[in-house]
């Protein structure tokens, strides 16, 4: 008999006003060296290479986490457009079966819109199962990182 197994992969998405600039906060997301020093569980970022395409910069990066027993280090190609404020992430390799990530920062009154997205899959089943037990209360305590960094550089 076969069974056919369907996995819910873990997705997040949020649109928030901050009361900063749409510029200071394409600043904050893109300077990605800057990761380990307030994202939980990231330990390091090694920039590999980076390189522009039209008005875009590339930037290929190799991020180690660690959570709990788990460390992981995977490498990202992300694309940094600062005339649009867009910033765009995606898997080169590591545990991931796909990485999608992306930012935008709209101005607004008073300050910017921030729309965030992640989309991913591991590769490992038993990395996926355990991660969609902590995945809500990850990506909250990620977004209250940055909110946390742009509250210490811009006010």
């Amino acid at each position: 008999m076969n069974v056919l197994c369907i996995r819910t992969m873990p997705k997040h998405a949020e649109r928030r006003f901050l009361p900063y600039a749409p510029d200071q906060m394409y600043a904050l997301v893109a300077d990605v060296e800057r990761y380990p020093d307030f994202l939980p569980w990231c330990t390091s970022v090694s920039v590999k290479r980076r390189f522009s395409i039209g008005p875009s910069e590339i930037v290929e990066a190799y991020i180690v986490i660690s959570f709990k027993v788990f460390r992981e280090r995977f490498g990202s190609r992300v694309t940094l457009n600062p005339t649009g404020r867009r910033i765009v992430t995606e898997h080169i390799d590591g545990p991931f079966r796909y990485l999608r990530n992306h930012w935008y920062f709209e101005r607004a009154e008073g300050g910017c819109i921030v729309d965030f997205s992640v989309d991913f899959e591991f590769n490992s089943t038993i990395l996926q199962a355990f991660i969609g037990l902590v995945f809500k209360e990850a990506m909250q305590r990620i977004v209250r990182a940055f909110e946390r960094r742009a509250a210490s550089m811009y006010s």
